[in-house]
């Protein structure tokens, strides 16, 4: 089958150590069940990975990818949860915490191997490629704003770098629960998409917020970890889930602890979290943005464009 691979590892231009190449079927298991993967969708997970970061070099070469949604044997639709090891389901009790592709092979290709258990059902509202985008983007986005910040109608929330995949899910999200969302990028025609989106306001990088927030998405890092540490309230909460500007430093760690901030670390989220997302998707009508579709031949077309930071939403590859 063909399948899109970490060949080796390539730090400073990590495109150099994509292989799309066939690779074995996966290997029959118990308790797990083999996908026929007709949507999947890219995160910067694969780029780090392709640098190197969290995987090892007798892994090589691994399947990449951590989205997908697909069809079962039974003819079943169903989307991917892509954590594995964290409910034990079909892999053992002791198994780790991991993503797909970091200890098994990832979605990135025409079938994938998962826990039995990892399966959601999708239903006929929602196509393989919309379904696609959520198990990572969306649901990390999902659990940020209504599980780690706790967010209610009319709360504010501050969305930094209004581009990503993650940044665009709680733009759209926050919108249609009510919130009050305020957006940021450093492109002009970004910040438009944004209020096209439903945030109430979109501003340059750094720029004062009309009202301090309740909460801040943050999965930029460094470029703007000082800019959410100014505009959210006293007491507020700053969600972190990614850091693709670098790591922050300083970690202004005297505003922090005068105003009493809170700082929630949050990776994608349960089984169950994805399934009430895909429910809430399918009952009200809100849809993932697709920047792009690419066939899985061409990936490395969309992987560039990620790395560039060109999107807008979610890049989605086709097998």
């Amino acid at each position: 089958m063909l399948a899109a691979t970490v060949a080796r590892f390539s730090p400073d231009s990590p495109l150099d150590g994509l292989e799309v190449t066939e690779r074995p079927e996966p290997a029959g298991r118990e308790h797990w069940t083999t996908v026929e993967v007709r949507a999947a969708s890219l995160n910067h997970h694969d780029l780090w990975s392709l640098r190197g970061v969290g995987l090892r070099a007798d892994q090589l070469p691994m399947t990449l990818g951590t989205d997908a949604a697909g069809v079962t044997p039974d003819g079943s639709r169903v989307v991917v949860h892509g954590v594995i090891g964290a409910d034990g389901h079909g892999v053992g009790p002791r198994e780790p915490r991991s993503l797909l592709s970091e200890r098994y092979p990832g979605t990135l290709a025409e079938r994938v191997a998962v826990p039995t258990a990892n399966l959601v059902p999708l239903p006929d509202e929602l196509s393989f490629a919309e379904a696609a985008c959520l198990p990572t983007a969306w649901l990390t986005a999902y659990r940020m704003l209504f599980g780690a910040a706790s967010l209610a109608p009319g709360d504010r929330v501050l969305v930094q770098g209004a581009g990503g995949g993650v940044a665009t899910a709680t733009i759209v999200l926050g919108a249609a629960a009510g919130l009050e969302v305020t957006a940021t990028s450093r492109s002009a025609a970004k910040r438009a998409r944004a209020l096209e989106l439903g945030a109430a306001h979109a501003l340059e990088p750094g720029e004062r917020v009309p009202a301090r927030v309740d909460a801040v998405v943050e999965s930029v890092g460094q470029a703007t970890w000082g800019h959410s540490v100014r505009s959210v309230r006293p007491g507020g909460t700053i969600v972190v889930c990614g850091a693709t500007s670098g790591d922050a430093p300083p970690a202004e760690l005297t505003r922090i602890f005068f105003t009493e901030l809170r700082v929630q670390g949050v990776t994608m989220g349960s089984r169950d979290d994805l399934a009430a997302l895909v429910r809430f998707c399918a009952r009200t009508g809100v849809r993932p943005v697709i920047d792009a579709q690419v066939p899985l031949s061409r990936v490395g077309e969309g992987l560039a464009r990620l790395a560039a930071g060109a999107q807008q939403g979610k890049i989605v590859v086709l097998p």
